[in-house]
């Protein structure tokens, strides 16, 4: 107990103290994750709109499968990509493996469908009447778009919150690609990982403070968006 105490203190200190190392690891993250939501964010309510618009019997198989694309398990993601860009691969040309870029890039490929699937179960429960209403008053497919975008927005906030909730504490898919390179691609969960490892827990709980707190502020933004939507407060 009083080890447990002893590294906490220090923990603390590390943070008040602004560490150069411990400020690194936490900006990374944030930039890392920052990038990739956003770009899970263009690529999957406009993936959600697709799937909303689609007439087809095939939209029974696409929704399904966007679904189970939710729960893409980060090590397969890392290991795929990792094939994909290891010098041997196909786009090993591009040399971008263990680079903050191929990080950017798994953690979109695991947010996207969050993103996407949330957006489009928020779309489906509104119907096709808002979209139909704004074409009918002369509205273009785009405006339409917009129209009914605006209206679901707190929903939409909801997915891409969730999807940054998904990818701030994944280690897997980083690890993999990323490599844990000190001061290059060294993020808080490899990190934590890594300095438990060693038996160093001073940086590993101060890391883990601060996720704790992300994770906390970002439930409480899933939350509010939630209640927003709920209420239908514009």
């Amino acid at each position: 107990m009083g080890f447990l105490l002893e590294s906490t203190v220090r923990a603390v200190g590390l943070i008040t103290s602004l560490d150069r190392e411990f400020i690194s690891i936490v900006l990374l993250s944030l930039r890392v994750s920052g990038l990739a939501v956003l770009f899970a964010t263009i690529t999957g309510v406009g993936i959600a709109f697709i799937v909303y618009r689609i007439r087809s019997p095939f939209k029974k198989i696409i929704v399904p499968v966007l679904n189970t694309s939710m729960g893409l398990p980060p090590v397969v993601v890392g290991l795929f990509l990792y094939l994909l860009f290891s010098r041997s691969g196909p786009l090993g040309e591009l040399g971008i493996l263990y680079t903050p870029t191929a990080m950017v890039i798994a953690q979109w490929v695991l947010a996207t469908p969050i993103v996407a699937g949330i957006s489009h179960a928020a779309l489906a429960s509104a119907g096709p009447e808002l979209r139909l209403t704004a074409l009918s008053l002369g509205a273009t497919e785009f405006q339409s778009a917009i129209r009914v975008a605006k209206e679901m927005r707190y929903a939409i906030l909801s997915s891409v919150v969730a999807g940054l909730g998904r990818v701030i504490a994944e280690v897997g898919a980083v690890l993999i690609v990323g490599g844990n390179i000190a001061g290059y691609t060294r993020v808080m969960t490899t990190a934590i990982a890594l300095e438990a490892d060693r038996g160093d827990f001073t940086l590993a709980i101060a890391l883990g403070i601060v996720l704790l707190l992300l994770s906390l502020i970002i439930n409480l933004l899933l939350y509010l968006f939630q209640k927003k939507g709920e209420t239908g407060d514009k």
